[in-house]
């Protein structure tokens, strides 16, 4: 049975509010950078939150997407307190402890799958992650909240390791957050595309294909993670696009963050399968 436009009650609809996910008819859409949403979110979103010195405040609008990028450099700082790891691609002893690579993983150094999505090798490495990470982050996590970001981007991560570990030497180490990155390329315009977002979902759709290409094309890059995380993600946000239709049920934010499991879970399996 559909649900009914929550203003509305005698029209059906299968959009939600892309913030308190409350069903909406196109009378009540607001189109908005991050979805549409319901005429009282729409007010509030107008709203400009300023920190102490008078400036809107990023860290609120996208604190994971934040605190993402710090670990980031941290962990490339401790790379770099270590030895060699960071400034010369995977030789420090950082790296070789915790970098993704079969033969530890199955071994049962498991949480490599997660550390290797942390650790970089070389400054334009990082650089370069944490770029595309701030740009995309900060527009897809106000759009779906921060605990559907940090899990999607989670299982994203799990999801570039499976498929690293599936085209790579198993002795061969993969560092780089860009399997958890193409995951969120990938889920921005799948929900901007379901949002009816389309010209958005073509331009970061055009940025994915570029970036594929670059994959492809550029020795030394992990062709696997990348497609990997971009398939976890993509997953990820069709559940969440299914979920704002009405195609979960009345429970549907549990049913999102279940089908982020399912995938983030396949993709250990698969990881330690391959490994």
């Amino acid at each position: 049975m559909a649900e009914t436009c929550y203003r509305h009650p005698d029209r059906e609809t299968g959009v939600s509010c892309s913030s308190c996910g409350r069903p909406i008819c196109p009378d009540c859409m607001t189109p908005t950078p991050v979805g549409m949403r319901c005429p009282e979110c729409a007010r509030q979103r107008t709203k400009v939150v300023r920190g102490p010195s008078g400036s809107a405040s990023g860290f609120q609008q996208a604190p994971a997407t934040y605190v993402l990028i710090a670990l980031n450099v941290i962990a490339f700082l401790v790379e770099i307190g270590s030895g060699a790891g960071g400034l010369s691609g995977v030789s420090g002893s950082i790296t070789r402890d915790f970098g993704l690579a079969g033969a530890p993983v199955s071994e049962g150094e498991w949480y490599r799958l997660v550390t290797g999505g942390f650790l970089h090798a070389g400054f334009f490495h990082i650089a370069l992650n944490m770029a595309a990470l701030f740009i995309v982050g900060r527009v897809l996590e106000p759009g779906i909240g921060t605990p559907r970001f940090v899990a999607l981007y989670g299982a994203s991560l799990l999801a570039g390791s499976c498929g690293a570990l599936m085209l790579t030497n198993p002795y061969e180490l993969t560092v780089g957050a860009s399997g958890a990155i193409f995951g969120i390329f990938g889920a921005t315009a799948v929900i901007a595309y379901g949002r009816g977002m389309g010209a958005v979902a073509s331009e970061i759709g055009f940025l994915i294909v570029l970036n594929l290409v670059i994959s492809f094309t550029v020795p030394g890059i992990s062709i696997g993670g990348h497609l990997g995380g971009l398939i976890g993600g993509s997953i990820c946000a069709a559940g969440i696009v299914a979920g704002e239709r009405g195609m979960l049920g009345a429970n549907r934010r549990f049913a999102e963050f279940a089908v982020m499991g399912v995938v983030a879970v396949a993709s250990v399996v698969g990881a330690l399968a391959v490994a």
